[in-house]
């Protein structure tokens, strides 16, 4: 069986291409539709990634994974984009094409506006987690599809107090 990524490479350093190679759990997973939370498990799975949600040595050497910024570097993890992909390739995952990502959100924050009594979110709620480069082309695609509800700068700003109350609601919430 051959491994789920590239071994005997040194990680590269700068990207061909105008995309970043080394990102987090999160920007990884948002290329797959996918959560950092599901990201980090298929991660685990193909033993890139710890129990203690660190790189495994096996991923730091193989270039899947740096450290912070750099290679040698500490801080957060930052996983490389091509070295990672045949982990998500292996569960089946493609990656998803801005376009649908842009409808899919439209389609999402255009129901929530109509609401529903089995839905506790609102569209204001889930505006929130909307990544920010993404705002126009949503709001574009709502006008489009004839919904009146726009992503406006009111919903970003609020960001940092509701992740705060995300992570309190969840019970991940760390004393300082």
């Amino acid at each position: 069986m051959t491994p789920p990524f590239r071994t005997g490479s040194s990680p590269p350093l700068a990207s061909t291409s105008t995309e970043p190679v080394w990102l987090t759990l999160t920007e990884l997973g948002r290329i797959y539709g996918i959560s950092a939370v599901h990201c980090g498990r298929l991660l685990s799975a193909a033993g890139l990634r710890g129990h203690d949600g660190e790189a495994t040595s096996q991923a730091l050497q193989a270039g899947c994974a740096i450290r912070g910024h750099h290679p040698r570097s500490h801080g957060p993890t930052h996983w490389h984009r091509q070295h990672c992909q045949s982990t998500f390739a292996a569960a089946g995952l493609k990656p998803v094409q801005r376009r649908t990502l842009v409808q899919q959100w439209a389609e999402l924050l255009s129901a929530l506006t109509e609401g529903s009594p089995s839905i506790s979110t609102s569209a204001d709620q889930m505006a929130e987690e909307l990544p920010s480069d993404l705002v126009e082309p949503v709001n574009a695609e709502l006008r489009q599809i004839g919904c009146s509800f726009q992503v406006g700068s009111s919903s970003l700003a609020c960001r940092p107090q509701s992740k705060a109350r995300r992570r309190e609601e969840r019970g991940t919430c760390r004393p300082l």
